[in-house]
């Protein structure tokens, strides 16, 4: 079923939900119905993850494939360019933000290691002058995880997820595949 698209066009729209809200599946929708796509996926495949390599092929089929489609993508390097035309879909902020605490071996590290990265991410989404979409996890709404690096994630991505909504024109939570304007 069709979602209807806000009536004044946002610039920047962020769509947070859980695990398997359909947030993805109401992002894409949201960009394809506004010209071409260029899609960023910001994730960084692990060959011997064979259930998050399914979920990636699952994306994969669902995107048209007339879109431009970035894989393992850094949002914050590549929206300093913009194309024409069209929307910038980014999907997601989690494994991307999972890739930066990775990146710098940062599961064990003090909160806030990998505050320059998403400081460089908030202020592309920012400056961005085209149609952006972006895509995150909402994950403060559970338990409190029992490892150090759930709690690290869970505390990390509120934070960024504040920021993105306090950059953005319009933030919708999807939930059970029903979007919720927030703002």
């Amino acid at each position: 079923m069709p979602h209807s698209v806000p009536s004044s066009e946002p610039r920047r729209i962020l769509v947070l939900g859980g695990a398997r809200s359909g947030k993805s599946a109401y992002a894409e929708e949201l960009a394809a119905a506004a010209g071409p796509v260029r899609y960023l996926a910001t994730s960084i495949p692990d060959p011997a993850d064979h259930d998050f390599a399914e979920r990636i092929a699952k994306h994969r089929d669902r995107r048209p494939p007339d879109w431009d489609v970035i894989e393992s993508a850094d949002p914050a390097a590549i929206l300093s360019t913009a194309p024409s035309d069209g929307t910038t879909l980014i999907d997601d902020i989690g494994t991307w933000l999972t890739a930066r605490i990775d990146a710098l071996d940062a599961w064990d590290s003090p909160r806030g290691t990998v505050t320059p990265a998403a400081d460089a991410l908030v202020t592309a989404v920012a400056a961005y002058p085209n149609r952006l979409i972006i895509v995150t996890p909402e994950v403060g709404m559970g338990i409190i995880p029992a490892t150090r690096s759930g709690r690290l994630f869970r505390d990390e991505i509120g934070t960024l997820n504040q920021r993105l909504a306090q950059a953005c024109d319009h933030a919708v939570l999807v939930v059970a595949g029903l979007p919720l304007p927030l703002k």
